[in-house]
């Protein structure tokens, strides 16, 4: 039985990938601030948990995963930075850091923590360390590495650090993560799509890169021009009515449509009957984008990424401990 607490735990992609593993789990507890997502959560899993914070937490799981919010390291963020003292969300990652601390003695074999790359850029790299440093101080040895949710079976160009931290002087091997090739983009897409996800803002139509002549799209980046998809899809958003999002699907006539509520969930490594129950907590409004659910997806953890880095950590790591 492997225990684990899911911090910043949004609609339990973590969990997801222990069920998918068919490992034998036990969530002793999940945290998560936002409502909405708790409520996914329960409608995916069980229904017991309320919306709560991280701040003060005392639980001991054999992996603890945090993927702590990452809008003030994200570039198309505010970029605001994660210092403790700062205050931002992002600083929340240092609340996993006092919960070890609580932990006294006994202290979870391995610490997983998930965010975008840029926490590795000059503005923030700072931050970064003092995490790395304060988990050395507890005894951890660290291990990080970008890894791509393309090269792990999802057409989804998603790129995100990765760490993994070890109690000891042990030090985890992402060589022994394997990797899948990327199923076609097809395998994930629907005909079943609403009036409302066919693009129509002129502000957006205005920024469809095939409406754009190339040498004006010279110099231009993703975040003013908007990707028509082919094999593979930009990293899903929060949202998608705005430049940069995943990109879009080209419809005959010169039309295009944004990706639906299923398909991003599907882009997630979600299954279709995760997102029916996903959708019954969150039907939204009749002829409007279900806002609720593309911000869940955007802000999950690509489960097939989380399967694979669980695998390796089981099987390598604390198999000898169960």
């Amino acid at each position: 039985m492997i225990k684990i607490l899911e911090l910043f735990g949004g609609i339990g992609a973590p969990r997801k990938a222990l069920v998918n593993l068919g490992v034998e789990h036990k969530s002793i507890d999940y945290v998560e601030w936002n409502e909405k997502a708790v409520r996914t959560y329960n409608a995916m899993f069980d229904n017991r948990y309320k919306a709560q914070s991280v701040v003060g937490y005392d639980l001991k799981p054999d992996i603890l995963i945090h993927g702590s919010p990452c809008q003030d390291f994200s570039i198309g963020g505010k970029q605001y930075g994660g210092n403790v003292e700062d205050g931002t969300r992002s600083s929340l990652m240092f609340e996993t850091i006092k919960i070890i601390e609580n932990l006294g003695v006994w202290k979870p074999k391995v610490v997983v923590w998930e965010n975008v790359k840029n926490v590795l850029s000059k503005k923030h790299v700072g931050a970064f360390n003092h995490y790395l440093d304060d988990m050395e101080r507890l005894g951890y040895t660290n291990r990080y590495e970008v890894l791509n949710l393309k090269d792990f079976g999802i057409p989804q160009n998603r790129e995100r650090l990765f760490m993994v931290s070890i109690l000891g002087d042990t030090m985890f091997n992402f060589n022994l993560v394997n990797h899948r090739p990327t199923k076609p983009i097809e395998d994930f897409l629907t005909n079943n799509y609403a009036e409302q996800h066919v693009v129509t803002q002129p502000s957006m139509i205005r920024k469809i890169g095939d409406n754009i002549p190339k040498e004006a799209l010279v110099g231009k980046s993703y975040k003013t021009t908007l990707k028509t998809i082919t094999d593979t899809c930009n990293t899903i958003t929060t949202k998608q009515m705005r430049c940069p999002n995943a990109g879009i699907i080209k419809l005959d006539g010169g039309k295009y449509r944004y990706l639906t509520e299923l398909e991003v969930f599907r882009l997630m490594g979600f299954d279709d009957e995760d997102f029916k129950r996903a959708a019954t907590a969150h039907p939204g409004k009749n002829g409007k984008l279900n806002g609720a659910l593309y911000h869940q997806a955007g802000n999950s953890i690509g489960v097939p990424i989380l399967e694979e880095i669980f695998k390796t950590i089981i099987n390598n790591y604390i198999k000898n401990e169960r």
